[in-house]
């Protein structure tokens, strides 16, 4: 069975509404996505570090709840596992503060064994911060001689504009390794100093290192651009609880598709449209369905109806 192999952070999201705290979700952006994978019977292996705390024991007993591995969690000594403050606005989207003490020595764990076709995700700050680059490369490098699917979702935030410069070939290495390049449009709009024509993001940005490209654009269209392919797709309007997963579970379910149809690595850059329609309408479907509560990830009873086991 082909494996989807994250790396990425593992915090605690505390979610306040009105002002008052109303949720505390495990959460983290690869990981998000990697959760509900795993909740649809996908194979999945997770990537990450947490404290000896109590935050980080509940982050491990979550994962061995959702049938998800902690066997590649470095938990580290000193240091705290990070949480994070996630304050709702009238549309149910949210804006966050960052509490992290990580220690010195990062990630310090073996890699699982990669396969030809297994996809590996990797996405935020993690994907681009100096402190991990090494084991960030090691891992997509294995992924490229392996001939893995890499899918890459930069989910830049405002608060790294300033140093959007100076990540800039880091970005690059990592579109370069990408199969897949999947982002909000509020990401490149910081990453690319305030650039929001999606096509001339593609064209000027993504196509040289990365031919599949999808944008989001929160509730309205999704943006799908490869080599032979234009096209946007319409998204039904929604009544939200919480949009925080809205993006993670987007890429959980392009991930969901391409397994449930059986995309190789190297059907990806001749996949017709029709395919494309396939795996997209999973992804619209994902993100829906995550928007639906304040948990980060896809309901247990959505999973049940969506299981990859035959």
């Amino acid at each position: 069975m082909r494996k989807v192999i994250g790396i990425g952070e593992t915090i605690l999201d505390i979610i306040f509404e009105n002002g008052q705290p109303t949720a505390a979700v495990p959460g983290g952006s690869v990981f998000n996505g990697m959760v509900s994978l795993s909740r649809v019977d996908a194979n999945v292996l997770f990537i990450s570090e947490t404290g000896n705390d109590r935050v980080g024991n509940t982050i491990l007993q979550f994962m061995r709840d959702n049938n998800m591995t902690t066997e590649y969690i470095n938990v580290f000594p000193d240091g705290k596992s990070p949480v994070s403050l996630a304050f709702l606005n009238e549309k149910n989207d949210a804006e966050y503060m960052f509490y992290k003490d990580y220690p010195k020595q990062r990630l310090d764990v073996l890699f699982p064994k990669i396969e030809e076709d297994d996809i590996v995700v990797i996405g935020s700050y993690y994907a681009l911060n100096p402190v991990l680059r090494d084991k960030i490369v090691e891992l997509l490098e294995m992924a490229k001689e392996k001939k893995a699917i890499v899918y890459y979702d930069p989910n830049f935030r405002s608060s790294h504009k300033d140093e959007a410069m100076k990540l800039a070939p880091t970005i690059i290495e990592n579109l370069e390794y990408a199969d897949i390049v999947r982002g909000s449009n509020e990401d490149f709009f910081y990453m690319y100093g305030g650039m929001q024509d999606i096509d001339k993001v593609y064209k000027d940005k993504i196509k040289f290192y990365c031919p599949n490209f999808i944008c989001t654009a929160g509730g309205e269209e999704v943006h799908l651009r490869t080599r032979s392919i234009d096209k946007n797709y319409p998204i039904e309007a929604i009544k939200t609880v919480s949009t925080i997963g809205a993006g993670d579970n987007f890429n959980a379910g392009i991930i969901y598709g391409l397994l449930k149809y059986d995309i190789r690595h190297r059907d990806l850059n001749d996949l017709d449209q029709n395919w494309w329609d396939k795996v997209i309408a999973c992804g619209i479907e994902f993100s829906a369905e995550a928007c639906k509560s304040l948990n980060n990830s896809v309901s247990l009873e959505f999973a049940n109806q969506h299981t990859l086991k035959k």
